[in-house]
């Protein structure tokens, strides 16, 4: 069950509201609360990072304390790695010290990259730090984090390039000396460096909001290069060639095409936008420090590719915007030279943090770091996204000429009878048909005449208004995928219709049939592979702002499929929209069109089974127990019916008055802040302030950590009164609650906390960070952004890192929630086709599961066998791919190598699908490495280190390990194919082991013997049985006389006969016994001796086995 709980957080505009010419403050980061007697501080520290250096700490300490000084670098791809620390406790309190602490730098910062020195960082900021925690005071010791005082200095660093050599600390070995001697005055020759940059290769989709895509621009590593760039920075010569396609005219006054923001978080050189009225301004930073502008009256079109071409020579800037083959030229000069520097800060295409990005897509952007007489960046050849918008331009004039068409005419028919008219006319007025003449030509309603048949069917509606151009593209989108797939053929193909209306839908703005249009296109599902057109579609859903194909195009990028580009930077700039709305959208998630995403596996029976309803015997079972007054039943079936879980629809009335009733118990802390949240929303109940205070306050009072940070929520916001919300907050994140460290971080970044009233982001952003881990919405996209730029002191771009955040939070959006639960309701219902079109949608997003339910509904609708892998390819690809999938393609790579002659290869991939499935906790995959390992295959890497084995190990030894993790994995009372395997192979090496001794192998040998002796004696011993059966009824039959009726012997003679023929038999049968038991005290002593031999030998197997 998941818990109901509310995420209370000041709005994102706090954050996102500043303008870019603020910066960084520069005060040290303070965070928890510190004893007045406390105290700690440079008292000298370096400037710079020099071999040799120390710091000097002032401190004084109320009690005894322990202290630590140590220094931290962030590199491109790490950020805060700590390469030097040194602790002490100091025990004098009440006295100021002065601890000096020499500084040892590792020879990998120090020094360039040569012979003696081959692992050197690329360090991007060094830090200093010293911090002071009390002893036995309750936090972690030994961390900068757990400390209750800390301080510290960012440190300059020497380039790569103009550090000093490392001297030879020994006398190196001949072979060095040799090699030092060869090489010592070669020429080293950098790598080929180009001062042109594509800084686009691909479309990027612009929505007219704050999002775009940031690059940073890197020195050059050739000195000679690097020199001549340093030089420009104060006279340049740059060109800037951009490709942009507008929809729209900007929003607001102004709008970015491209802008460069310096490590101040200040605008510098060059700011390139746009007015609402299509001209453009050019913005510059000069030498004497101030910005400059000028503004060209350009009047750029719509609906036209248009290069704008800037071209900076000193203090001189010249614009040239072309398109449709003319060229308009524009030239202004500063007073003094412009200041360029682009490895300082970054630089945005389209929207940022402070300023929102022109509505339509860029095209390729090629930029020349060292100027270009004449540009070479030829037009887009995405054709297909300028064809596609005007076919769209002519879909709607014939849709709004139909529509007004049957707006403004009208039927003659019998009730008009106060008007005289003809009888030819008011027969034409029987038939149905129109007065008025049509205002389309004829081709065009042959070209549209599956969009005007629907138009006709819809007459009705649209006549009486019912049906709008608002409805239009929804009915037309559900009338698409109602009829996508044909029913009457072999394969299931899309129908020429569907295509058409979902076509005319995406035009008027529906943008799931936008991407579903892109899906056909890209997958060749029903159609031919048609990637110019799938990416065209992708862009235009993209523009469109809709989530859900703005996650498809920041998933592609992210991948680098289907002909996309992998760029993360791009990616990016999608996700990051979409997790914008995300946390917009987590704060209406008890709305009816958002559900959380629940992960229920077509493939799996158990899922499936797990899905209840409101007439299900769970929700009557809670109901029963709710009714008899179970705090617990109550709370869980309120939480039911408010999320909308398992399969149960949503219900606000009845969840809050099964909420209600388990707070008003005064029980449960949990169901007593649910409760008094909902009374502060007023959601499903009249808003009341008051009641939802106390109860807030009881509930704090009861240990609920969302109360604490839910009272900060309402000192700060209804009282006005920070210092205790700050109080309530710093309590709730103490506690783990991460709506209270992202409300902390808030304070921190807007410095309206009475006690610290100055704006810190290197503490807002380790709170956003440590809410982020929980997967905090709004933290997240904050992250990302920090991340994404690498603006702040002390933490490094990270772009992959902030994909990757975003990308989760996107997958737990509300609206994909709905989708998927659309879909899964659609399946359980048989409408199969339904719920394959919406979980394509979703898995077009990049959700694995959804994949993962694609690639299962494309085998039951017989979709083929591509379709089925691709999905299944598409869902590993991910993150945190689902072990079914890896184990589904896995079986895949190793079914294949039996018929593929690469059979080596094929089976390779197959062991690593496995050891990612076993990494990710998969039994199965566990089973199947062992299987490979048994035939020889040698296993990857990355698995030793989770099964605690190296490749020098024993196959007995590796495979056993394994199969012991796997049983862990599995149910402890069922009997296992792992627990199976596991007995054949220790049974196996105890055989081996009781083999490997002289007298062992023969007691060994004994135990077979003594198996053979007791499968021949005992049929042996039942044979004699039934032998001396038969002996002792012979017997008997022969002392039987010949008697009369009443039993007197008639002839004597005969009888004397008769009894030495009884001593005959009798003597055989004496004989025959006696032999006969012999041979049964023989088996039975052999039968002993055997079973002896055999409890020795199990002795001994179990003695190695255990």
């Amino acid at each position: 069950m998941i818990a109901l709980t509310f995420a209370f957080a000041f709005s994102a505009a706090i954050m996102m509201g500043h303008c870019a010419s603020q910066t960084i403050s520069a005060s040290p980061l303070q965070t928890g609360e510190s004893e007045p007697d406390s105290f700690i501080g440079f008292d000298s520290a370096p400037d710079e990072v020099v071999d040799g250096s120390a710091v000097r700490v002032r401190y004084q300490c109320s009690r005894p304390c322990w202290l630590a000084v140590e220094t931290a670098v962030s590199t491109l791809r790490k950020t805060d790695l700590v390469v030097f620390r040194r602790k002490w406790i100091s025990s004098t309190t009440g006295v100021y010290r002065i601890h000096q602490v020499p500084l040892r730098w590792p020879p990998s910062i120090l020094y360039q990259r040569d012979l003696f020195n081959r692992r050197v960082l690329d360090v991007r900021n060094v830090t200093v730090r010293a911090w002071l925690g009390h002893l036995n005071d309750g936090r972690e010791p030994g961390t900068h984090q757990g400390s209750m005082l800390r301080i510290s200095k960012v440190l300059q660093i020497k380039p790569l390039s103009e550090r000093p050599s490392k001297p030879p600390a020994e006398c190196p070995s001949w072979s060095a000396q040799l090699m030092w001697q060869m090489t010592r005055n070669r020429i080293y020759h950098c790598p080929h460096e180009s001062d042109v940059i594509d800084v686009l290769k691909f479309p990027l989709a612009s929505t007219g909001e704050q999002f775009g895509v940031i690059r940073r621009f890197q020195p050059f590593i050739d000195r000679s290069l690097e020199g001549a760039r340093l030089h420009a920075v104060t006279q340049p010569s740059v060109t800037l060639s951009v490709w942009i396609y507008l929809l729209k005219w900007c929003h607001t006054k102004l709008c970015g095409i491209v802008h460069h923001v310096d490590r101040n978080n200040l605008y510098d050189s060059v700011l390139m936008q746009l007015t609402d009225a299509g001209d453009v301004i050019i913005q510059a930073r000069v030498t004497s420090g101030e910005d400059e502008a000028f503004r060209a009256g350009v009047a750029l079109p719509l609906w036209r590719w248009i290069r704008l071409d800037c071209y900076i020579q000193d203090s001189k800037v010249l614009l040239d915007a072309t398109w449709e083959e003319e060229t308009r030229g524009y030239v202004y000069e500063f007073q003094d030279s412009i200041h360029y520097d682009d490895t300082d800060g970054y630089f945005v295409i389209g929207g940022g943090k402070y300023i929102p990005g022109i509505h339509g897509y860029f095209g390729p952007i090629k930029y020349y770091r060292f100027g270009a007489e004449k540009v070479r960046n030829p037009k887009p050849t995405l054709q297909e996204l300028e064809k596609t918008h005007q076919e769209c331009r002519a879909i709607k004039a014939f849709t709004r000429a139909f529509l007004h068409q049957v707006t403004e005419s009208h039927i003659l028919s019998r009730i008009n009878k106060g008007v005289c008219v003809p009888h030819f006319m008011t027969l034409w007025g029987h038939s149905g048909e129109r007065i008025s003449t049509p205002t389309w030509t004829w081709e065009k309603q042959l070209k549209y005449s599956k969009l005007f048949h629907f138009l006709q069917t819809k007459e009705e509606e649209i006549r009486t208004g019912s049906l709008g151009l608002k409805d239009l593209s929804r009915t037309l989108f559900e009338q698409a995928v109602s009829t996508i797939f044909t029913v009457d053929q072999a394969e299931n193909k899309i129908i020429s219709k569907s295509a058409d209306l979902l076509q005319v839908a995406s035009c008027f703005g529906n943008h799931k049939a936008s991407l579903l249009l892109a899906t056909l296109h890209l997958t060749g599902l029903g159609h031919t592979v048609d990637q110019q057109k799938g990416h065209a579609y992708s862009l235009i859903g993209a523009a469109g702002d809709n989530r859900f194909a703005l996650m498809h195009a920041g998933y592609k990028h992210t991948q680098g499929t289907d002909g996309f580009p992998k760029d993360l930077d791009m990616a990016y700039s999608y996700y990051s929209n979409a997790g914008a709305q995300s946390h917009v959208d987590s704060s209406r998630m008890h709305e009816k069109n958002q559900y959380m995403l629940e992960h229920i596996y077509l493939s799996n029976q158990e899922d499936l089974n797990s899905l209840t309803h409101e007439a299900g015997p769970v929700v009557q079972y809670l109901k029963f127990q709710s009714e008899r007054g179970d705090v617990d039943s109550q709370k869980h079936l309120g939480t039911l019916l408010y999320w909308g879980q398992r399969g149960v629809l949503k219900d606000t009335a009845s969840a809050v008055k099964w909420l209600e009733r388990s707070a008003m118990q005064m029980k449960d802390p949990s169901s007593m802040y649910d409760y008094s949240i909902l009374l502060m929303k007023g959601q499903g109940v009249k808003r009341n302030y008051t009641r939802g205070f106390q109860l807030l306050e009881k509930a704090a009072a009861m240990g609920s950590i969302n109360a604490l940070n839910g009272l900060g929520w309402y000192h700060g916001i209804i009282l006005n009164n920070h210092k205790k919300a700050v109080k309530y907050f710093e309590q709730a994140a103490l506690n783990g609650n991460d709506d209270g460290m992202f409300n902390l971080g808030v304070y921190h970044l807007s410095g309206k906390d009475p006690d610290r009233p100055w704006r810190n982001e290197t503490a807002a952003f380790q709170q956003f960070l440590n809410a982020s881990g929980f997967g905090h919405v709004a933290a997240s996209v904050e992250v990302a952004w920090y991340l994404s730029t690498g603006s702040l002191e002390g933490v490094s771009q990270d772009v992959e890192r902030a994909v990757i955040m975003l990308k989760t939070v996107c997958e737990r959006n509300g609206h994909l929630g709905f989708m998927v639960r659309q879909a899964l309701q659609a399946f359980l219902q048989g409408s199969w086709q339904e719920a394959f079109v919406k979980y394509v949608l979703a898995a077009q997003a990049g959700l694995g599961l959804a994949q993962s339910n694609v690639a299962h509904l494309c085998e039951e609708l017989n979709l083929g066998h591509d379709c089925q892998w691709r999905y299944h390819n598409y869902s590993i690809l991910n993150y945190d791919p689902h072990p079914s999938a890896l184990l589904k393609m896995g079986d895949y790579y190793y079914s294949s190598s039996s018929a593929r002659e690469d059979s080596l290869s094929l089976v390779g991939q197959a062991i690593s699908m496995y050891g990612r499935a076993a990494l990710a906790g998969s039994p199965q995959g566990m089973y199947n490495l062992v299987v490979l390992a048994q035939q020889g295959y040698a296993l990857p890497p990355n698995v030793h280190g989770l099964f605690n084995v190296s490749r020098h190990d024993e196959q007995d030894i590796v495979v056993e390990k394994i199969l012991k993790r796997c049983m862990e994995t599995e149910a402890e009372e069922t009997v296992t194919p792992c627990s199976l395997a596991l007995l054949g192979v220790q049974m196996g090496k105890a055989w081996r082991r009781v083999t490997q001794n002289g007298a062992q192998l023969l007691l060994a040998y004994a135990a077979l013997l003594s198996l053979l002796v007791i499968a021949v004696t005992l049929p042996l011993q039942s044979c004699l049985e039934q032998t001396a059966a038969g002996h002792r009824a012979v017997a008997l039959r022969a002392r039987t006389s010949s008697v009369s009726q009443d039993g007197v012997i008639l002839n004597r003679g005969r009888g004397a006969i008769m009894r030495g023929t009884y001593r005959a038999a009798g003597n055989q049968w004496l004989t025959a016994l006696n032999g006969e038991e012999w041979l049964r005290q023989t088996g039975d002593l052999a039968v002993t001796l055997s079973g002896v031999c055999l409890c020795a030998f199990w002795t001994a197997l179990l003695y190695h086995l255990l």
